[in-house]
C-alpha cells in the first residue's frame, strides 16, 4: 500500500471551477510553496458525469497528469456528497426526507440519503469507473470516501423499510422489541411489524429506547453506504489508501464505527479565529484533535485545514492573525496529524462558499497568507525525515462514547448538563497541565495508561464495567462522574441505587439526587478550599470510599461531593457533581506527582505541549496558540529542529510562535 505517513503539507484543490489556462500555473506554485499532495474531485459528480452514462473523465486526465509531472501525489474523492441534477430528477428516492415530511432538495450539498437504492447503484457505477481509470495512475495514493458523513435522519421509505429490518434482526420478535424498550408506557406496543416505523414527526420525546435505536441504524446505514465504497476501492485499488474527513465535533455519528474500516482517518479543521475565543479555541481544538486520534488509535490526516476567514455557513470570520495558519498546522502535526492538507488553495469566485477564502483570494494575488503557508511548508518538510513515524504515547486517557452522547441528549439531565462540554472541560484542565492525553472508545483496552477519566457513563452494560474494574484492579487510577450506571445499554433505568453497576468499584450509593442545573454550589475539598460546582449533585453514602470533598451548602452541606475507594492494586475517584476546572486541575496536579505521569510543567495560557516518540527520537512540541508574547521555562538544555540552535532557561515565544525541540 501507497505510504500515508509522510509528515507533509497539501491543498484542496478544484481544476473543474477554473479556465484550464489557470492550471499549469496554479500546480507550478503549488510545487514552489513546498505542497506535497492534493484533494480532488470529491464534489465533480455532474463534471465527470453530465449525463447519466455519459462519462468524461478527460479533464481529470490533463490535471491528474500535470500534478504527476510536478511530482504532487493526489488523493481522489468519492463524488456521492453531491448527486447530480439528472440522478435526483429521474430518482428522488437519492434525496432524503426531514421527519416533517419535506425533501432535502438540491443545491447545496450532502443531499442523499444512505439506504437509496438508487444512489447506492449509480454512486456504486462511477466508483467503479474512477476505480479503474485510476488505479494505476501515478500520482494517485489515496481516495477519501464521499464527503463529511453526518447524521441525517431521514424518514424515506427506504429508511423506514429499512429500519424496520433492523430492528427485527437485532430483536427477532415483538415481544422482544416491546420488552427491551419498555413500549407498554403510553400504550405504545407493537403487535404488526408494519407498525413500527422510523419516528414520524420527530417528536424528542418519543420512548427513549426507540430512539436510541433509530440514531445506532443510522450508523450502521452510513457504515454499510461506506462499505460498499470500499470494496470497490480494494479490490481495483488495493495499493491505494482509505480515508474519511470527519467534521465539527461533537458529532452525533459514531465516528468509531464508521472509521473501523478506513486506513486511516482524517479531520476538517477550522479553528476559530476570533480573538473573543482566544481562551477556548486552542484548548477545544486540541480536544478534536485527539479525538480524531482516537478513532484508530493511530496518526492521522488534516483534510481541511483553515486558510483564510471562513464564511458561508455564517457571517464571516476574523481574519487569520499573522502566524495563525502556521501555528494551528503546527498543533496538528503536534497532537497526531502527519499530513495537513489546506483548504482550499484559491478562494471561489462562485457558489455558496465564495468567502470560505482560501490561501488565494479573489484578487488573484499571492499575500501575506500564502507566503506563511510557504515558510510552514519549507519547515515541514525540513523536518518531515525526522518526524517520520514518530506518533504520541500518552499516559491519561478519556473514555469518550457516541452512545452515552446520544442518549444524555435525547434526555437531557440538566440546564446546562452537556456530555461532550464535560469532556472538553476535564481535558482542557489536563491540557494546561501539559499532560499528554488521549480521548479514545470507552470500550477499548486500557493497557498502558495509569490514569483515566470516564464521564457520564449513563448507559452500562457487563463487558465495560469489566473493563473498568480491570484496569482499576491492575493499579490504575479510574475518575468516573456523576449519571453513571443510570441506565442499561438499551437506555431503560436500572433498579438499582446509583452508580449502578460501579457501586462495587467505587465503593459508593446515591441517596438522592439533585439537578441544579446552571445554579451554583460549593464543595470544599480537605483542606478547607471551596470550589465552585453545577449541573448535578449526588448525595453520597461512602461505603467503603474515602471522602475527599464535601458539598458546602444546601440542605446537604457536610455531605460527601467526591469520594476515592481502594480498588484491588489501584484507586477509583467517583465525583457526585460537576466541579469547576480549578478544581479538576488541583487533583490532577496531585494525581500526576502521585503517579509519576510525564507532564511539561510552567505552561502559560495558551500556549501547549506535545511529545511526537519513533525511531529518529523524541521531539518536543511548544505551541503559543495567542496573540500574546509568552516566556515558557525549559527545564533543560534542548536543540531546536528549526533552526539548529540551543534553547535553555526561558523560552520566548512570539504571539503564535513554535518551537519544536529534539529531547
Amino acid at each position: 500500500m501507497k505510504r500515508y505517513d509522510h509528515v507533509q503539507m497539501g491543498v484542496d484543490y478544484y481544476p473543474e471551477h477554473w479556465d484550464e489556462s489557470m492550471w499549469e500555473p496554479d500546480i507550478k506554485l503549488m510545487k514552489e510553496t513546498g505542497v506535497k499532495v492534493v484533494r480532488v474531485a470529491e464534489f465533480a459528480w455532474s463534471r465527470l458525469e453530465p449525463t447519466e452514462g455519459n462519462y468524461q473523465f478527460e479533464w481529470l486526465d490533463r490535471a491528474l497528469n500535470l500534478f504527476h509531472q510536478y511530482d504532487l501525489q493526489v488523493v481522489m474523492g468519492t463524488p456521492t456528497a453531491t448527486p447530480p441534477r439528472w440522478l435526483t430528477t429521474k430518482f428522488p428516492d437519492v434525496l432524503p426526507v426531514f421527519a416533517n415530511g419535506e425533501t432535502f432538495h438540491p443545491g447545496v450539498r450532502g443531499h442523499r440519503c444512505y439506504n437509496s437504492t438508487s444512489l447506492r447503484e449509480y454512486g456504486s457505477r462511477i466508483i467503479l469507473r474512477l476505480a479503474e481509470r485510476y488505479s494505476e495512475h501515478p500520482a494517485v495514493i489515496g481516495w477519501q470516501t464521499d464527503n463529511e458523513f453526518g447524521m441525517l435522519d431521514c424518514h424515506c421509505d427506504a429508511c423506514n423499510t429499512a429500519f424496520r429490518a433492523w430492528v427485527q434482526a437485532k430483536y427477532g420478535t415483538l415481544d422482544e422489541v416491546n420488552a427491551e424498550w419498555g413500549t407498554v408506557v403510553w400504550s405504545g406496543e407493537y403487535s404488526d411489524w408494519n407498525e413500527l416505523t422510523v419516528p414520524l414527526g420527530g417528536s424528542p420525546h418519543q420512548n427513549p429506547s426507540f430512539l436510541l435505536d433509530f440514531q445506532r441504524f443510522q450508523w450502521d446505514s452510513v457504515v454499510a453506504f461506506q462499505t460498499a465504497q470500499i470494496n470497490i476501492l480494494r479490490m481495483i485499488c488495493p495499493e491505494h489508501f482509505i480515508t474519511h474527513n470527519f467534521h465539527s465535533y461533537p458529532q452525533r455519528l459514531d465516528m468509531y464505527a464508521v472509521g473501523a474500516d478506513l486506513d486511516v482517518a482524517a479531520f476538517d479543521y477550522y479553528p476559530n479565529t476570533s480573538p473573543t475565543k482566544q481562551d477556548t479555541t486552542p484548548y477545544s481544538g486540541a480536544l478534536s484533535l485527539d479525538v480524531t486520534r482516537g478513532i484508530k488509535r493511530q496518526n492521522f490526516w488534516i483534510m481541511e485545514q483553515l486558510s483564510g476567514s471562513p464564511g458561508c455557513w455564517m457571517p464571516m470570520w476574523r481574519t487569520p492573525y499573522p502566524g495563525l495558519i502556521r501555528a494551528y498546522a503546527w498543533q496538528a502535526i503536534a497532537r497526531g496529524a502527519d499530513t495537513v492538507v489546506h483548504f482550499r488553495w484559491r478562494s471561489a469566485i462562485s457558489g455558496a462558499e465564495q468567502f470560505w477564502h482560501g490561501l488565494i483570494d479573489h484578487s488573484n494575488v499571492p499575500g501575506r497568507r500564502l507566503a506563511e503557508f510557504t515558510q510552514l511548508c519549507h519547515e515541514v518538510n525540513r523536518l518531515s525525515d525526522k518526524l517520520q513515524g514518530t506518533m504520541l504515547k500518552n499516559e491519561v486517557a478519556i473514555l469518550h462514547s457516541h452512545e452515552e452522547k446520544a442518549a444524555l441528549d435525547i434526555q437531557p439531565q440538566a440546564e446546562g448538563f452537556d456530555y461532550y462540554e464535560n469532556i472538553k472541560q476535564i481535558h482542557r484542565a489536563v491540557t494546561k497541565l501539559g499532560i499528554g492525553c488521549d480521548v479514545i472508545d470507552l470500550r477499548q483496552p486500557l493497557d498502558g495508561y495509569k490514569v483515566v477519566i470516564a464521564p457520564n457513563l449513563y448507559l452500562l452494560d457487563e463487558e465495560i464495567v469489566r473493563n473498568l474494574e480491570d484496569f482499576a484492579l491492575a493499579g490504575g487510577t479510574l475518575l468516573i462522574t456523576n449519571r453513571s450506571g443510570v441506565k442499561n445499554i438499551n437506555n431503560i433505568a436500572v433498579m438499582q441505587p446509583l452508580p449502578g453497576q460501579l457501586s462495587y468499584c467505587t465503593g459508593v450509593e446515591v441517596l438522592e439526587y439533585d439537578p441544579i442545573g446552571v445554579e451554583t454550589h460549593v464543595i470544599v475539598d480537605a483542606e478547607g478550599n471551596p470550589y465552585e460546582c453545577t449541573q448535578w449533585c449526588d448525595i453520597l453514602r461512602p461505603v467503603v470510599a474515602q471522602p475527599i470533598a464535601w458539598y458546602g451548602d444546601d440542605f446537604y452541606r457536610g455531605t460527601p461531593a467526591v469520594t476515592v475507594n481502594s480498588f484491588g492494586k489501584g484507586q477509583v475517584y467517583y465525583f457526585g457533581t460537576h466541579a469547576e476546572e480549578k478544581y479538576w486541575s488541583v487533583l490532577l496536579e496531585n494525581l500526576a506527582k502521585e503517579k509519576g505521569l510525564l507532564r511539561f510543567e510552567g505552561l502559560p495560557n495558551g500556549v501547549q505541549a506535545s511529545v511526537r516518540t519513533g525511531d529518529q527520537g523524541s521531539f518536543l512540541f511548544l505551541l503559543n496558540l495567542s496573540r500574546e508574547s509568552v516566556i515558557v521555562p525549559l527545564p533543560r538544555e534542548y536543540s531546536s529542529l528549526l533552526d539548529n540552535k540551543i534553547r535553555s532557561g526561558e523560552l520566548q515565544l512570539e504571539p503564535y510562535g513554535v518551537e519544536v525541540l529534539e529531547i
